[in-house]
């Protein structure tokens, strides 16, 4: 009798193992805590070219204006449009600090002035911002400028965020600037890299 129930036993083991899957087991705390986690992993990060082009319009100037520093005696306001990549159709403004005194020792600059922040606001309602770093404008141009080139200026500027598809990015670059005999416009390229998160649509 004893052999007999040691055998039921035994065969209702052999049974209960048969009928187990991979499906059945258990995933301790750790386990289940990675598997939910490959599934929410952080967003990816890319660094790639950034070029724009844009051409500005003055708009207004300012003599004296209290915003700006005592060595700077006016206050320019421009109005752009343009492309940029990785938003298409571009518009925005700045707003400067400019006739900075002239420097006796260099007399190819035209005049000094401080840089500012602008926003790129995309058509789609994305906005990128920008601080760019001034310097002073140059009279004439360089060898690889157009012959209508009057003056021109060279800046730094960076990337500092933006809405929408460009928020949270970051970059930084460098401006080509000029004025032109043929126009009273402001002509502008800007090139640079662009740190955003890999295919992030809005």
């Amino acid at each position: 009798m004893k052999f007999i129930k040691q055998l039921l036993f035994f065969t209702a083991c052999i049974v209960m193992l048969s009928t187990c899957t991979n499906s059945d087991v258990i995933l301790d705390d750790d386990s289940l805590d990675a598997t939910l986690k490959k599934g929410n992993d952080k967003p990816t990060f890319v660094t790639v070219p950034f070029k724009a082009n844009f051409t500005g319009t003055y708009t207004n100037l300012i003599f004296s204006d209290p915003t700006c520093d005592e060595s700077y005696f006016c206050r320019v306001f421009v109005d752009y449009t343009g492309t940029a990549t990785h938003l298409g159709k571009i518009n925005g403004s700045f707003e400067f600090c400019a006739c900075g005194p002239d420097d006796p020792a260099i007399p190819e600059v035209d005049n000094k002035y401080e840089g500012g922040e602008t926003t790129f606001n995309a058509a789609n309602g994305d906005k990128l911002f920008l601080l760019s770093e001034g310097s002073s404008v140059v009279k004439g141009r360089l060898p690889e400028h157009p012959e209508h080139v009057i003056s021109y200026w060279r800046d730094n500027f960076i990337i500092t965020g933006g809405t929408g598809r460009f928020e949270g990015v970051y970059g930084s670059g460098t401006s080509s600037d000029y004025n032109s005999s043929l126009d009273d416009n402001s002509h502008h390229s800007w090139n640079g890299t662009i740190t955003m998160k890999k295919g992030k649509r809005k």
